[in-house]
Formats: C-alpha cells, sequence, structure tokens
C-alpha cells in the first residue's frame, strides 16, 4: 500500500473516530442537555404530543396543567395566573422553559419512565408525563403579593426543619398564560421593572444589616466573643482608615453584643468584623451558602451566587472575603461590595432557626406517575453545620430582642415569639435610597418557618417600617 493511501486512510479513521465520539456525546452524554434547551424547538415540538404533568402546590391547587388542542396537541395553562408565575415558570414552544416548568421537565414529559412510555404507546394510550407536587402554599403567597402592593420586591418562605420552599413572592410579575408568542416574551423582556426575573434567586442587593446574624454567627461561635462582651459603640469610629457612622449618628458609648445586635450599631459590628477577620468571616459565609449559587429546584440560570462582588478589569467578578478588595469591617454590617440574594438571606435564618443546621431549599416534593406511582421523592437534604446548636440558641435569644424591644417590633405576632433581625441598606446616599430588609423565623422556641423579606429603592424606607410588617402578615398567614 502506497503512502498517499495510507494517508487517506488516516485521515478518513481520523474523520470516522471524531464522528463516532460526538455522535455518542450527543446521543448519550449530551442528550438531556440537549433536550432540555430552551432553544430546541424540535424537542417542544415533540413534547406538545405529551400529556405534559400537572403542577400543584401543597394544599392539591393546580398551578399548571395540559388542555389538549383539536389537532391532538397539548397546550399549557396556568389556573392560578401570575400567583406563582417565576417560580413555576412556564413551557411553550416560543418562549421555551422556565422555572419548575424547565428543572422537572423531564419527570413532566415522562422521560425517566422511557419503558413504560413505549408500552403506554403500543397500549395506545396517550403519552403522559409525570405530575409534580410541591410545598408552595398559594394563601400565604397571596398575602405576600398583596404586603408588596405593587413595589418591587421579593418575599420567600419556608420551613427551617426541611428546606421546603413555601413562599417564593417576586413582584412585578406576570401572567404565562399569556407567553405563547415570541413577540410577547420579548415584551416582556423590555418591560420595566424585569418581571420575568425571580428577585428570590437572581435578584442580588446590598443587605444591610440583617448581614450582622452572619457576622455574630462567626463571632460568637467561634469564641472569640459572647453575647455580653463589651464592644465600643460610639460613632465615627475609624473602619478601614474611614469613620463609620451609626444610624442618626448616635453615640451608645460601651453596649454588649446583645444590644448592639438590638438597636443595630453599625460600629459595635464593624470593629466585630474586623476581628473575626476576613479568613473566618468567609468560612462561615460559606457554610450559610455565600459564593455559590442558592442551592434550590431551579434552573441554573435563574440562581446566582451572594457574596462580594468586585469590580476587577472593568467588570464586576464574585470573589471571597479574603480577597484584597474586601472592607471586611463593612462587609459585617452588609454593606461595602456585598450583594445577596433574598433566598439566600433566608438561608441564614434557616440555619440560625435549625439550630445550627442548614437545610437544602427544596420547592418540589415528589413526582406520580399516570398509575399513582411515586416516581421521584426529593427528600429533604442538609446543606451544611454552620454553626453549634448552642450558639445559634444564643442567637435566636439575641434576635427575640431584637423583635420584642429593638428595630424589628413592627413583626412582633401575639402569642408567638418572633426571632429576626431589620435591614437598611444605602442604595442611593445623595438621594436618600434604601433597601428595606427584614429576616426571621418563628416560633422562636420551635421555629416552622423563616423568611426574609426586601423591598428594591425606596426613599428613606427602613426596614423595620416597610419590611417587618409583610413578614409579620406572611408569618401570621403560615402558622395561624
Amino acid at each position: 500500500m502506497n503512502k498517499p493511501i495510507i494517508r487517506v486512510f488516516a485521515v478518513l479513521l481520523v474523520l470516522f473516530g471524531l464522528l463516532a465520539y460526538f455522535t455518542t456525546r450527543w446521543t448519550v452524554v449530551d442528550r438531556a442537555q440537549l433536550q432540555d434547551n430552551p432553544q430546541n424547538k424540535r424537542q417542544l415540538l415533540a413534547q406538545q404530543k405529551i400529556a405534559r404533568g400537572s403542577i400543584s402546590a401543597a394544599s392539591g391547587t393546580v398551578l399548571a396543567r395540559s388542555v389538549k388542542r383539536p389537532d391532538g396537541t397539548y397546550a399549557r395553562r396556568y389556573p392560578t395566573d401570575s400567583l406563582f408565575s417565576q417560580t413555576v415558570g412556564f413551557s411553550f414552544l416560543n418562549p421555551g422553559t422556565a422555572g419548575l416548568e424547565r428543572f422537572y421537565n423531564g419527570q413532566l414529559i415522562g422521560r425517566t419512565a422511557g419503558l413504560e412510555q413505549t408500552l403506554r404507546k403500543l397500549q395506545g394510550k396517550r403519552a403522559q408525563g409525570n405530575d409534580l407536587h410541591t410545598s408552595l402554599d398559594p394563601q400565604a403567597q397571596q398575602v405576600a403579593l398583596d404586603q408588596l402592593a405593587g413595589r418591587a420586591g421579593a418575599v420567600v418562605a419556608l420551613d427551617p426543619r426541611s428546606g421546603r420552599v413555601k413562599v417564593m413572592a417576586s413582584v412585578p410579575g406576570y401572567d404565562p398564560n399569556v407567553l405563547r408568542s415570541a413577540k410577547a416574551t420579548a415584551q416582556l423582556n423590555s418591560a420595566p421593572g424585569a418581571p420575568l426575573l425571580n428577585r428570590n434567586t437572581a435578584g442580588l442587593y446590598p443587605p444591610g444589616s440583617t448581614f450582622k446574624v452572619v457576622a455574630a454567627t462567626a463571632a460568637i461561635d467561634s469564641g472569640l466573643y459572647q453575647p455580653d462582651s463589651v464592644v465600643d459603640g460610639s460613632n465615627g469610629v475609624v473602619i478601614s482608615g474611614v469613620p463609620l457612622n451609626n444610624d442618626g449618628g448616635e453615640d451608645f458609648g460601651d453596649v454588649d453584643l446583645t444590644t448592639a445586635l438590638t438597636q443595630s450599631v453599625n460600629t459595635v459590628w464593624a470593629q466585630v468584623g474586623e476581628r473575626v477577620g476576613k479568613r473566618r468571616m468567609n468560612r462561615y459565609m460559606e457554610r450559610f451558602g455565600f459564593g455559590s449559587p442558592v442551592p434550590v429546584d431551579l434552573p441554573a440560570a435563574e440562581r446566582l451566587a451572594s457574596g462580594d462582588y468586585c469590580t476587577v478589569n472593568g467588570s464586576r467578578k464574585l470573589v471571597n472575603a479574603t480577597a484584597s478588595c474586601v472592607d471586611i469591617g463593612r462587609v459585617a454590617i452588609g454593606q461595602d461590595k456585598l450583594l445577596t440574594t433574598p433566598l439566600q438571606m433566608a438561608m441564614v435564618a434557616s440555619a440560625v432557626a435549625n439550630r445550627g443546621v442548614l437545610m437544602r431549599p427544596a420547592i418540589g416534593t415528589r413526582t406520580v406517575d399516570p398509575e399513582g406511582r411515586t416516581a421521584y421523592e426529593n427528600t429533604p437534604k442538609q446543606f451544611s453545620r454552620v454553626m453549634s446548636a448552642d450558639t445559634a440558641d444564643k442567637l435566636t435569644a439575641m434576635m427575640t430582642r431584637v423583635v420584642q424591644e429593638g428595630t424589628g417590633t413592627a413583626a412582633a405576632l401575639e402569642g408567638i415569639d418572633v426571632a429576626g433581625k431589620t435591614g437598611t441598606a444605602e442604595r442611593d446616599v445623595a438621594n436618600n435610597i434604601t433597601q428595606p430588609w427584614f429576616i426571621a423565623f418563628a416560633p422562636a422556641a420551635d421555629p416552622q418557618v423563616a423568611i426574609a423579606v426586601t423591598i428594591e429603592k425606596t426613599v428613606g424606607g427602613f426596614g423595620g417600617t416597610e419590611a417587618a410588617p409583610i413578614a409579620k402578615a406572611v408569618m401570621e398567614s403560615l402558622l395561624r
């Protein structure tokens, strides 16, 4: 065999190998990813011939269902309209998929039961997906939306014992029933306020003083401080070379940490943050989930990581708290370059509520096949051990004081002790634009709900007056 023929044979052999490699990769390794790609219209067209499974709330309320068209294909309908728009998401040919519809797509179209679907076809039965059951509470969700009253913001509530999400309200929202064309989707994409954005998992905001709970965790759990440790709360304490003010310029003098949390004394917690240090603070932040996208059952594109965002080479980049660009004293009071999602702050409250054990947040509880059998069980999972139970108990007592006699009294419930922390982050000092926050859990002695509330860019609003009353109403709805 001469050399030219050998070269041609070698080239053909390489090409055949590449063909085999990519065919195997696309049909086996990347099959699910390609099928779930929202740009894959062929797959979406094929899925229209399947009776997609329903999505329901914990109460049994149907949040999404399929209806049969005259041509035998199926269309998606959302009976509760905009109630859970960003969380449930949508599934249509032109916009594609989002939210739970996208994350659980394989279950909803019955892809996981390939053999049974084949048998159904052979028996002349329609292709049918699995039903998705969730932990969502429609009544409490409506309370959250009513309380936000059209103001851009977010409310997320979960059971700290299991991580089950009860409420995930994001305003503005949208009615997914109108998303049946690319034009309608484009209009929503360009609409004011970004209604397609799930602010609970993809909205990043400075957390303000709610982050003092994280600083307190690191300070007490590491043994550097105790709730009765005394720190100088004078106004104008120099932090990283720049004087720091307390709210209203108030001078507190020497105060213990419990009082400093109750009255939200900035200068105390900034000094605590500096003593805790960057490495220790970063370690506790990671235990809470900072630095990674919030670990909830929603598509990756809809989940952002909370943490310190510094400008690197002209663009904003997530760094850990040990970076040179981070002012750890001001991070400890929820300012500087720190940005968080509401769900992340609900996880902070949840970890304290569950005596130091942080459960992974989850919306879906299980899927059920057409024969009524459980196809998938989303069992509660531990995310991390953030702190000792003793530290959590101390923080609970401190946070209870915040609601009983401090900045969070507007969240107090009759006959139920609430543990919480207010936050008022500065957004635009010159124009008095703030970001009010409130995180909490209740009952303090036997927590059943943990919550985070934030409102975007209020004029002079405070966490204790704007966000705390919303948390109160939602907690009351979930506990009564």
